[in-house]
């Protein structure tokens, strides 16, 4: 991308970034008009992943938290170098998955439950869902016609154009997220997935930093960042399946001989320094419990042809029903008819729907 001799200013491009998201920013009346339930849109553009060592020591040792030091080039060897990254539009859930929402999962698919489901703190509806593998993230976000975000997805719409080192801005704040069981050990526990709304990321996503892990899409690899040369919808490294379950698992759910999985954000019972935009953890995709705080968001593909974008919301709408839920069927099948209104399925389903109101 860059001759060898070259350097690229990555400051320059991030105050680019910012200037170009600001332009293209969504109004809220079209976020709200056309975005699906409770998800929020985050425009094409690009953005910096990742961050140089030597600027996070600074940014971490400004914070003002004496638990993020000793500092080291060692400690971010994973986190850069700092690279300019081109995505697609995309959706993301603004909360993290509950265990209302995992509740319809289980009851529409008979799906198993997740570990801790009668934990009777763990497990209030409001609540992220906790005790998933990466297998079981995945699945629900299928099932709900979504997928799970890729890192660079989820470092974007945690991260913000301006490249903030929380979601809220370059400063620690125990008052803005769940982690650290409280700074000195007052939470032991997750809290509902709206919590914190003075913590949420320039986009509006909620609970970013803290509360719980969130499974992405990729494969985990220390290097990743150092060798991958995609700079437009990475999507994560390609490492090989385990021999012999490739074919036996559904697409895109195929194990690692031993490999990891990505998991961001931090969680309740995390320390403050896993909870930086740019900290990068793993753990194994079979594994349901790391310090009983492993949970997930979805994202979606966004379909700038109307047509694609009204069967997202017709397909919505098919799911608010087999949950019973006709009031937010009616919803999705009227903003699935406001792009398409002659379209047939579309008003058939609108009258079952209201037939059961």
């Amino acid at each position: 991308m860059f001759p060898p001799s070259v350097k690229p200013d990555c400051s320059f491009l991030l105050k680019l970034c910012v200037v170009v998201s600001m332009l293209y920013a969504p109004s809220s009346a079209f976020a709200e008009s056309s975005s699906p339930e409770n998800m929020v849109l985050i425009n094409a553009s690009g953005f910096v992943r990742g961050m140089d060592a030597d600027k996070a020591r600074l940014l971490k040792e400004g914070s003002g938290s004496t638990a993020l030091t000793p500092m080291s080039e060692e400690a971010f060897r994973d986190e850069g170098p700092a690279r300019m990254i081109y995505l697609d539009s995309y959706y993301i859930d603004k909360f993290e998955v509950s265990n209302a929402q995992y509740t319809e999962f289980i009851m529409a698919t008979d799906y198993p439950a997740p570990a801790y489901w009668d934990h009777h703190e763990l497990n209030k509806p409001d609540y992220p869902v906790t005790g998933v593998n990466w297998f079981d993230a995945n699945a629900y976000c299928h099932w709900a016609n979504k997928r799970l975000p890729t890192e660079a997805e989820w470092e974007k719409a945690a991260r913000g154009p301006a490249g903030f080192l929380y979601p809220w801005g370059n400063g620690l704040d125990y008052s803005k997220a769940n982690f650290a069981r409280g700074k000195r050990g007052e939470t032991y526990i997750t809290q509902p997935v709206d919590s914190h709304p003075e913590g949420k990321s320039y986009y509006g996503v909620y609970n970013m930093a803290g509360n719980v892990f969130e499974w992405v899409q990729d494969w985990y690899d220390p290097n990743y960042y150092k060798t991958s040369k995609d700079v437009r919808n990475p999507k994560g490294p390609d490492l090989d399946p385990i021999p012999g379950t490739a074919g036996n698992l559904p697409p895109g759910q195929a194990g690692g001989n031993g490999k990891k999985k990505v998991i961001r954000g931090g969680s309740w019972f995390a320390p403050a320094q896993s909870v930086t935009t740019t900290h990068r953890f793993w753990n194994d995709p079979m594994n349901n419990s790391y310090g009983v705080g492993l949970g997930f968001r979805c994202a979606r593909d966004f379909e700038e042809q109307p047509a694609m974008e009204s069967r997202m919301h017709y397909m919505d709408a098919l799911i608010h029903m087999g949950a019973e839920k006709f009031e937010r069927a009616r919803e999705a099948i009227q903003k699935a008819l406001q792009l398409e209104p002659e379209n047939k399925e579309y008003r058939n389903l609108q009258k079952m729907i209201a037939n059961r109101l």
